[in-house]
C-alpha cells in the first residue's frame, strides 16, 4: 500500500515554477489559502532538497487556522543529506522524515540530522522512492502532498507514485532556458510514453487559473 499522492503546484503561463534566479512567487493570495487548507486535510507534505536550500520552507500550515498538531508530516527527499541543521523543516512544528540514500546513511551529517528527525535509508546512490511511498504508509501518511521541486517531480511521475496533480497557473510568462519548469529530470524521449491525464475541475481563484487532473494509469490506483 502506498499513499494517495497529490502534486500541487503553482506555474506561468510558459509552465515554468521558478525564473532563472529561483524567484517564485506565483500564486495570488487566495491561492496561497487554497494550499494551506490542503496542507490542513493531508497527512504528509513532500519536497525535495532543492527546494529546502532554494526556499527554506517551513512546510507547516499558516495561511488558514491550525493549530500546531494539523501541521503534516513533512517528508524531504535528500539522498545525501544535505538538509542544514539550523533550516526551518527541522523546526519543532511537526515531525520531519528525511529520506537518504544507503549510500550516504552513514555520514556523520546524517547522524546529526538523526537528532532532529527520522531518517529512512533506502536505494544506492539515489533514494528509492517506491520503497519511501511503501515506508510513509506504513507510518499513517494515508494523503500525502508533494510540493517538488522539478526533478523530484518527475521522478514521481515516471514511477508511477502520482495520483493527481493541482495545478495554479498564474497569467504571467518569464520565459527563460535556465527557469525550472514543472516537470525536469530525464524527461521521456517519446510523446508515446509520455504520462496521460485526465481533467477532473478548473475554476479560478483571484487572478488565477486552478486546474485539477486524474493521473491515468498510476501504479497507487
Amino acid at each position: 500500500m502506498k499513499p494517495y499522492v497529490i502534486l500541487n503546484a503553482a506555474m506561468t503561463l510558459d509552465g515554468k515554477i521558478a525564473t532563472k534566479t529561483g524567484s517564485s512567487e506565483i500564486s495570488c493570495k487566495e491561492d496561497l489559502i487554497r494550499v494551506h487548507k490542503l496542507r490542513y486535510e493531508v497527512d504528509g507534505i513532500m519536497v525535495g532538497i532543492n527546494t529546502v536550500l532554494e526556499d527554506n520552507p517551513k512546510l507547516t500550515v499558516s495561511k488558514i487556522p491550525a493549530k500546531k498538531e494539523d501541521n503534516p508530516i513533512r517528508v524531504v527527499v535528500d539522498s545525501k543529506g544535505k538538509t542544514p541543521l539550523n533550516y526551518k523543516v527541522l523546526n519543532d512544528m511537526a515531525p520531519t522524515i528525511i529520506a537518504v540514500a544507503n549510500d550516504y546513511k552513514e555520514n556523520k551529517k546524517i547522524k546529526e540530522l538523526s537528532k532532529y528527525a527520522d531518517i529512512f535509508p533506502s536505494g544506492e546512490k539515489q533514494v528509492n522512492l517506491v520503497e519511501l511511498m511503501d515506508y510513509l504508509y506504513k507510518k499513517g501518511i494515508k494523503t500525502l502532498m508533494l510540493e517538488g521541486g522539478s526533478t523530484l517531480n518527475f521522478s514521481m511521475i515516471k514511477e508511477g507514485l502520482i495520483n493527481e496533480i493541482r495545478l495554479c497557473i498564474a497569467p504571467m510568462v518569464v520565459g527563460g532556458k535556465d527557469a525550472k519548469t514543472l516537470f525536469d529530470g530525464e524527461g521521456f524521449d517519446y510523446m508515446k510514453d509520455s504520462v496521460k491525464l485526465e481533467l477532473k475541475n478548473s475554476y479560478n481563484t483571484g487572478k488565477d487559473l486552478i486546474l485539477e487532473y486524474k493521473v491515468l494509469n498510476s501504479k497507487n490506483d
